[in-house]
């Protein structure tokens, strides 16, 4: 989103407001920081062991008085967190337009991800301008019965951030990281695999699965496997339990943005449950393996940039082996062409809000 609210401040004869609920407080802040944005209305809504409802409560109370006391023509929203949904219902339930950023995406699945894609189909309902990466994501919204006028095609601005960030210098720490792994660069004899897990319906047994795939590509020898863990208890435990110590394993506290950037710069590999790199590693033309079932992101999948692996041992395994040792396997992975935008999708957004018409 912080392209977008850049994007918004620069343009003459828009007057906007950021407002945070913080859900994700320690993630938010240090975006917040990167790209230099003081929130005007931060709700500070992040409590340890919160329930969906009590965080979806808490948006509700805290967030109608904002509403209020900035009357605003436009309330934007982006993605598919809790946030989203429960502010498209406050701003739908005041009668102000809302613009659904990264719309359209779905695995039709409402139980993968949880509760993300009812949280992004209520969002979808309450929208009155979606603006979808994607064509795939565009055809999702007309066969829903979204009209064709409110729909606009615009890329999605995470491509657009990351380009922003990419330009900066890379961190210390991750320069001192793969040099003591002896990682030089993409031809080095080490190979850098990225790992991020975090998702909640591989919670349990899924994880379990996961874990012991790194730990078997790790017996390799010839890779370092990268894992920023995730704070939540339910990736921590297991991930501890069977990966700490583990020779080629190196597991970090959960990264900035910026650092997580350059290390996908700088990977061969990546294997990820997020939603969002699957975006973005493939503008560094580097092959990423899902570690889900479903992904709502099939573009990738359909231009070749992502392969779903599921969160079968053997698989993962198996798919991971075969791009580090088939030189043309890797190759059409890594040359496929990025389908989530041009790096224009922020403008794109703020032209069609000036452009709507009731």
């Amino acid at each position: 989103m912080a392209p977008v609210v850049r994007a918004l401040v620069d343009t003459k004869g828009i007057e906007s407001r950021v407002c945070v609920t913080a859900q994700h407080r320690q993630m938010l802040d240090q975006v917040l920081g990167l790209f230099q944005i003081k929130p005007d209305y931060d709700l500070d809504l992040m409590r340890a062991d919160q329930s969906l409802a009590e965080l979806s409560a808490a948006i509700f109370t805290h967030l109608d008085p904002v509403l209020s006391d900035f009357k605003p023509d436009w309330v934007l929203v982006q993605g598919d967190t809790t946030t989203v949904a429960i502010t498209a219902l406050l701003a739908y339930y005041r009668r102000i337009r809302v613009g659904h950023v990264e719309a359209g995406l779905r695995t039709h699945d409402k139980w993968q991800p949880f509760p993300e894609e009812i949280n992004r189909r209520v969002a979808g309902v309450a929208a009155d301008l979606h603006f979808a990466p994607t064509e795939w994501a565009r055809q999702n919204l007309l066969r829903e019965g979204i009209p064709d006028k409110i729909i606009a095609l615009t890329g999605n601005p995470v491509i657009d951030a990351l380009r922003f960030v990419s330009k900066q210098s890379e961190p210390k720490e991750i320069t001192e990281l793969l040099g003591k792994l002896g990682i030089e660069n993409r031809e080095s004899e080490k190979k850098l695999i990225l790992v991020t897990a975090h998702r909640r319906e591989n919670f349990g047994q899924s994880f379990e699965n996961i874990c012991q795939a790194l730990k078997e590509l790790a017996s390799r020898g010839d890779v370092e496997l990268v894992y920023p863990v995730h704070l939540n208890p339910n990736v921590q435990q297991p991930v501890n339990r069977i990966l700490k110590d583990t020779a080629h394993i190196t597991l970090l506290p959960p990264l900035d943005y910026l650092p997580l950037v350059h290390l996908m710069k700088r990977a061969t590999l990546i294997l990820t449950d997020s939603g969002g790199i699957q975006e973005e590693a493939p503008a560094f033309g580097i092959p990423v393996l899902v570690l889900r079932e479903v992904t709502e992101r099939p573009e990738g999948v359909a231009a070749g940039t992502l392969k779903l692996v599921g969160t079968d041992t053997r698989r993962i395994v198996r798919e991971a082996t075969r791009l580090l040792e088939d030189e043309s396997a890797y190759a059409a992975m890594a040359k496929a062409s990025n389908p989530f935008g041009d790096g224009q999708a922020a403008q794109k957004i703020v032209q069609a809000l000036l452009d709507f018409q009731v």
